[in-house]
């Protein structure tokens, strides 16, 4: 296949620069203004992408298998409980969008919010939403195009009315309802920035405008931020206190949930203290040093998941009235599994471990005792959880790597499957998964999942994608994607690279790919790479890699460090030019994990995994496939634009370097149905067809 058209040629301007007595010279800085130039630039990148993949021999069978196999399950996820209520974002086969519904006792489940009714420009998205304890209200956050940047509206439970809205500018807000009912506290970001962000007491019929700030740099002399720190506020539903909780990187929150913090300083101090939030009385529980990455509450006692010397985590019990971590009570010790959240539920605290990537369920007595296993329906992952705030139940939303999400109530004794999730017409009983541990260099056993037909030839001869991400901490779950059957069918092998500086082994594991040790994350990709070749899996000429995220770490690391390895590298909205990450909008955040070119130390971190400095003149590079959104909030599109232009101008292969540009579209969250199977589509078509030049 031969392109009719030439991409769009980058002009160069190299920007020179001394940092830390090393030179950094930057051919394509100008981008990063993404003024009219640039926009034009990437217009032409743009349909020349899109003119070479539809193109592509194999996309417009694989679209429609995707299509047929996308289509048919419902999904369901963003579980929640209040009162009599049941709440879920769910996406019918035919939805473009998940819609809020609610279920009432035995009744049939409805549509409370469709966000659809809110104007915009492109798709709107539920990004998240709260109910209230009580049952009677809805907040919920909407954003356009994948922008994550959300406006609030307040939704009648019972009737679905729009009662109050809260501009943007509430993106990743961690929202808590006062016990009223009518009144919550949330986090919200400056209009112009991420820094300084600030937390807020709102009451339903009030002008946001008028908000009273009840989290702030420099409001209570008590808590300390910088101006990095994002300041929520927490008011759990039962007992007489609240939380504050910091984050000091990256990595915050869901608005749903109370786990996957990272690097955070945790307060308590009496509800009363809202009346005035400068003198509020203030406690601190923890700080980052304790490694807390999440927590539960009782009426009296604060439950904490902390790896502070049990690098696998352990669960701690705290007193509120008395929050002394120094004399804390262990509730589950330190042991071989990874502890990563906890519920309470009635009597009783839910434990959530991960066993050998494989999620695993423990409930113990809130008055102490032994630990004990909850039979588990599916040796997978917990995908969600989520636990009434009144009442001794819970949900849990279990799904395997061919396992349909399957939605489990907890009772405070056993699990029994609810029913409320329709089982999968799409069957991967021809689908063999199997988890390798994969010595790496230095001799570290690395998991690696592998995913195929089971009657598939180890003849190093079948087209492969590898996968990694390996960062903040981040565990790649098992993730039932009934679409990649298309892969599956045409022999296709998917594997998953269980990196170091993920969570596959908690924090030690995160710890050994973080910073300086980063080179690690990128290695290990490379280790798992050789090793499916030299399995049979594959063979050089039929592998691609494919990273999202922070993903294009590892894939923009062993794209330029062993471009002989790859037929094709897929990296979505990816991370690709490190040292120039923190003057993005949320780069600042993402200082702890990666480091600043501020210090030597952090510079010299920040190059190991900046993969745009690394491209070299005249060296055959494979083929490579970039995307971005134009409403990425996270990677600004000027990322992956800089390696494509810089790949476009150095490789000496000949084979393409494409940037696909989804002008409605930002980092991912917040796609429509159509959008998603479209990318999948235009990703397996071009490796396949790089696969099958090689």
């Amino acid at each position: 296949m031969r392109d009719s058209t030439e991409p769009a040629i980058a002009r160069v301007d190299v920007v020179r620069e001394m940092l830390h007595g090393i030179t950094l010279e930057d051919p394509y800085r100008w981008m990063e203004t993404e003024g009219e130039e640039f926009h034009h630039w990437l217009a032409g990148q743009a349909g020349h992408a899109r003119e070479h993949l539809d193109a592509l021999p194999h996309r417009a069978g694989l679209l429609t298998r995707i299509r047929e196999l996308g289509s048919a399950l419902t999904q369901y996820h963003g579980l929640a409980m209040a009162a009599d209520k049941v709440f879920a974002l769910v996406r019918e086969p035919d939805a473009r969008v998940p819609v809020l519904t609610v279920t009432e006792s035995d009744e049939e489940s409805r549509v409370l919010f469709d966000p659809d009714v809110v104007p915009g420009d492109g798709q709107n998205v539920i990004d998240w939403y709260v109910p209230s304890p009580d049952g009677r209200h809805v907040a919920c956050a909407v954003s356009d195009s994948g922008s994550e940047d959300s406006s609030i509206h307040v939704i009648d439970a019972d009737s679905g009315a729009l009662l109050d809205t809260i501009p943007p500018t509430t993106r990743f807000a961690f929202l808590s309802w006062l016990e009223d009912g009518r009144s919550f506290v949330y986090h919200r970001y400056a209009e112009q920035h991420r820094l300084d962000s600030r937390s807020f007491l709102h009451r339903l019929g009030a002008d946001p405008a008028q908000d009273t700030v009840v989290l702030a740099r420099g409001l209570n002399p008590h808590v300390e931020l910088t101006p990095r720190d994002r300041p929520f506020l927490v008011v759990p539903p039962n007992g007489e206190w609240m939380l504050a909780i910091v984050s000091h990187s990256a990595l915050s929150p869901w608005p749903w949930t109370s786990e996957q913090l990272s690097d955070c300083t945790i307060y308590v101090a009496p509800r009363a203290g809202l009346a005035d939030p400068a003198a509020c009385p203030w406690r601190k529980v923890a700080g980052a040093a304790d490694g807390v990455t999440a927590f539960a509450t009782s009426h009296d006692t604060l439950y904490l998941v902390s790896y502070r010397d049990a690098p696998r985590s352990c669960v701690l019990a705290v007193p509120l009235a008395a929050p002394d971590l120094s004399r804390a009570r262990v509730v589950v010790p330190a042991g071989e599994r990874v502890v990563e959240s906890v519920r309470v539920v009635g009597d009783r605290l839910l434990v959530r471990d991960l066993d050998g990537g494989v999620s695993r369920v423990r409930h113990v007595p809130l008055s102490g005792g032994e630990p004990a296993d909850l039979p588990m329906p599916v040796d997978g992952a917990i995908v969600e959880w989520t636990a009434h705030p009144t009442r001794p139940e819970a949900l849990l939303l279990v799904a395997g790597w061919t396992d349909a999400p399957r939605l489990y109530r907890y009772d405070g004794q056993s699990l029994r499957d609810t029913g409320l999730a329709p089982r999968s017409p799409v069957h991967f009983g021809d689908v063999h998964v199997r988890t390798l541990h994969m010595p790496a260099r230095d001799g570290t056993p690395i998991p690696l999942t592998v995913i195929h037909h089971k009657d598939l030839e180890l003849d190093g001869d079948n087209p492969a994608v590898l996968s990694g991400y390996g960062s903040h901490g981040m565990t790649d779950w098992p993730e039932f994607r009934p679409e990649m059957l298309a892969w599956y069918e045409r022999g296709g092998v998917y594997a998953v690279a269980h990196l170091r500086g993920g969570g596959a082994y908690g924090r030690e594991w995160h710890e050994a790919g973080r910073g300086e040790r980063k080179e690690a994350t990128i290695t290990d990709f490379i280790d798992c790479a050789e090793h499916l070749v030299a399995l049979g899996y594959t063979r050089p000429g039929r592998l691609a890699g494919e990273g999202v995220s922070a993903g294009g770490i590892p894939t923009g690391g062993a794209l330029v460090r062993r471009p002989d390895l790859w037929a094709a590298m897929a990296m979505q909205a990816p991370t690709v030019n490190a040292t120039r990450n923190e003057f993005t909008e949320s780069g600042p955040v993402n200082v702890p994990e990666f480091g600043s070119v501020t210090t030597e130390e952090g510079l010299r971190a920040l190059r190991i995994i900046d993969a745009y400095l690394r491209v070299r003149d005249g060296v055959p590079y494979p083929a490579v496939l970039l995307t971005t959104g134009l409403r990425d909030a996270r990677v600004p599109p000027w990322q992956p634009a800089k390696l494509a232009a810089r790949l476009q101008a150095a490789t000496a292969s000949g084979r393409p370097v494409l940037l696909r540009v989804e002008e409605h579209g930002g980092h991912g969250a917040g796609s429509t149905r159509d959008q998603e199977q479209a990318l999948l589509a235009d990703v397996l078509a071009f490796i396949l067809h790089a696969s099958d030049r090689s």
